[in-house]
């Protein structure tokens, strides 16, 4: 808890996010985004009322990949890392409000952006039914060029992408510690969180992805490549996205059971680490469809040369492990896919 100002600022901005993806009219759904901007903005101000946010380019990069996505990672407060994570929602916001997402990618997008208020300030979500008091929204300006927004909006989807990752793996953590200490009910909570998460991990990616593929491949994909940076970037060097790997392998350490027997001990657990389990596999999939419309069947930037891969085919790779070690693990796993890779590998 940071305070009563910015618990309430808190809930506020949480309670106008579960109301975006009511709104299915462009024009109703741009007018709450607006909003929901607009409350982020206030919440922001009463979380730099506490203390002012810590300047990022005085903090120096520890890759390539920090420096190009202008993260940063160092020890924080709870204040500041609320205050941090509110101006990446914030930031998001205000893009989304001119992104072309779809619906559903804005549904979930949207749902980790509230779970990560309610995680980084502490709030009780509640139950408060009665409408947000209207907020002065500010009339969206001329603007920068379409160029400039595709530009900034690479950098602010990936920015959310990092945050959701960097909640995820906390998640995913907090509920590994409460199965090793037998609280089954904390443990199912944040399972529950950690999945709106990683359902929001390829939203996230999608709305980064809302620019031209022709302006992606002229302006935007050969500075991630030398000579523009020092290596060429790739999923591989994000931090926290390694983080929620681990996480992931640790909570699996703990359940490693098969679906069926877990399912007979535990039904309610079963359900919580097969839907995580699941965002996880979708997020693979839809990986290889958005690098597909992107690039087509172009080599991935961080491919060697002599590689026989492109960078869709490397993605669906990736894809099919996690789906084979999935597989014993979910309800409705890909056995076909888990008995050609057992075979693959005793071959």
């Amino acid at each position: 808890m940071l305070g009563p100002s910015v618990d309430a600022e808190a809930k506020r901005t949480a309670r106008v996010l579960a109301a975006v993806a009511t709104h299915a009219r462009p024009v109703e759904r741009t007018a709450v985004l607006r909003q929901a901007a607009a409350v982020a903005g206030e919440l922001v101000a009463a979380l730099s009322a506490l203390a002012p946010a810590v300047a990022g380019e005085d903090v120096p990069a520890e890759s390539t990949s920090q420096s190009y996505f202008r993260v940063r990672e160092v020890e924080l407060s709870d204040q500041q890392a609320a205050l941090h994570g509110v101006l990446v929602i914030h930031r998001g916001l205000e893009d989304l409000c001119d992104a072309p997402l779809s619906g559903a990618d804005l549904a979930l997008e949207v749902a980790g952006m509230r779970q990560s208020v309610l995680d980084l300030t502490g709030a009780a979500p509640g139950a408060d039914p009665d409408p947000v008091p209207p907020v002065a929204v500010p009339e969206p300006g001329a603007g920068a060029s379409l160029e400039s927004a595709w530009s900034a909006r690479w950098l602010i989807g990936h920015q959310v992408h990092v945050l959701f990752n960097v909640c995820a793996a906390v998640a995913v953590a907090d509920a590994t510690r409460h199965l090793r200490d037998g609280d089954g009910d904390a443990a199912l909570l944040r399972l529950a969180d950690a999945t709106v998460y990683v359902r929001g991990f390829p939203a996230a990616m999608d709305h980064a992805s809302t620019i031209p593929a022709d302006y992606y491949m002229a302006a935007i994909r050969h500075t991630m490549a030398p000579p523009s940076t020092d290596v060429p970037l790739s999923g591989r060097q994000h931090r926290g996205y390694k983080l929620f790997r681990a996480a992931m392998k640790d909570l699996l350490s703990v359940v490693p059971d098969s679906y069926e027997h877990l399912a007979a001990r535990a039904p309610e657990l079963a359900e919580a680490r097969g839907a995580l389990l699941e965002a996880d596999i979708v997020d693979a999939e839809r990986h290889v469809t958005l690098a597909y419309s992107m690039v087509q069947l172009r080599r991935s930037i961080a491919q060697r040369p002599e590689g026989p891969d492109n960078a869709v085919a490397e993605l669906r790779l990736m894809r099919h492990r996690r789906a084979a070690q999935y597989a014993p693990l979910i309800r409705f796993g890909d056995h076909y896919i888990a008995d050609a890779v057992a075979g693959l590998r005793h071959s």
